[in-house]
């Protein structure tokens, strides 16, 4: 009788109906902007999680290249990515120099996020070449950030050996740096405003650093999922006016191996619930429900590519 009872329940408990699927979105640093905003999608996502059975978890990670290896890898379902990262991971280009990843998918682009170079006032850093014999954070290695910063680099012709500090530090370490001293200033890729930066500015006297000139205009002109930007003025102790620079967009990614259902879950529960997804941020103040197909630089998921042919906002092959 035990035997046919514990049988019973075996069966019972392996029934698919009652099975949790179980997704995971990698971000970057806590005080930047992907975290925040895949704690946003999973609340979303949860919030549905009786009748879809989808739990959603978020984790904070390395960043942009750190997400494209590990989904790759299995090991993350979803990632926050820079579109020019995307699409150096779908060409086999910069840090995936000859490694393209066929599987990597787009979700939807979610923000625009600019590379943004902060930096002590009393450093004296008005533009990009100031930087030379300067200490200068890049970013952890695996970021974006780094990725974009030696980008940068090679259009301006500027060598890490140039500076006289080429710091590696996570994005949460650099505004207690720059205001210790350690460094001049650092790049970041984000989305504004950002607690990052407001930590820093009400710490130390800091400059969003001007990143304009012909050496930018090349860059763009080069790498076309760059584009020109403002950091706006006002968000920032001392820095009131708007400054120039360039940017993408952070494009939420995924991979083949994910379901079409999961898929599909996730921008549902965005979609239905845009108006207050976009209230979970400034970053999302003037995003559309169309601009999240723009700045799109690998291939839409078949499970995206669903829900948005079903929301009329992309027509069906």
């Amino acid at each position: 009788m035990k035997k046919i009872v514990t049988a019973t329940l075996v069966g019972m408990l392996s029934i698919p109906a009652f099975a949790a699927e179980f997704i995971t979105i990698g971000t970057g640093g806590v005080t930047g902007t992907y975290y925040p905003t895949g704690g946003a999608i999973c609340r979303l996502v949860n919030q549905y999680k009786k009748e879809t059975k989808i739990r959603c978890s978020v984790e904070s990670t390395g960043g942009s290249v750190y997400n494209v290896n590990t989904i790759k890898n299995g090991e993350l379902d979803f990632g926050i990515v820079q579109s020019d990262v995307v699409y150096q991971a779908s060409k086999g280009q910069g840090a995936f120099e000859g490694a393209a990843i066929p599987k990597l998918k787009s979700v939807m682009a979610i923000y625009p996020e600019l590379l943004t170079l902060v930096t002590r006032k009393d450093a004296n850093i008005n533009s990009i070449m100031d930087i030379k014999g300067k200490r200068i954070n890049l970013g952890n290695p695996g970021s974006g950030n780094e990725a974009t910063a030696l980008t940068l680099f090679d259009a301006s012709g500027i060598k890490k050996e140039d500076l006289a500090f080429a710091g590696a530090l996570k994005a949460s370490e650099m505004p207690d740096a720059l205001r210790d001293n350690k460094i001049d200033g650092y790049f970041y890729m984000v989305g504004h405003p950002t607690a990052n930066i407001k930590d820093a500015s009400t710490s130390v006297d800091v400059k969003i650093t001007p990143l304009a000139g012909e050496n930018i205009d090349s860059l763009i002109k080069k790498y076309p999922y760059f584009a020109k930007a403002n950091v706006p003025g006002g968000l920032y102790t001392g820095n009131d006016e708007p400054t120039p620079t360039f940017g993408v967009k952070a494009v939420l990614v995924t991979s083949d191996d994910v379901s079409v259902n999961a898929v599909y879950t996730v921008v549902k529960a965005i979609l239905e619930n845009f108006d207050e997804f976009k209230k979970l941020h400034p970053a999302y103040t003037d995003i559309t429900k169309e601009s999240l197909l723009d700045g799109l630089s690998a291939p839409l998921h078949e499970g995206a590519k669903k829900y948005f042919q079903e929301a009329g906002l992309l027509k069906a092959n």
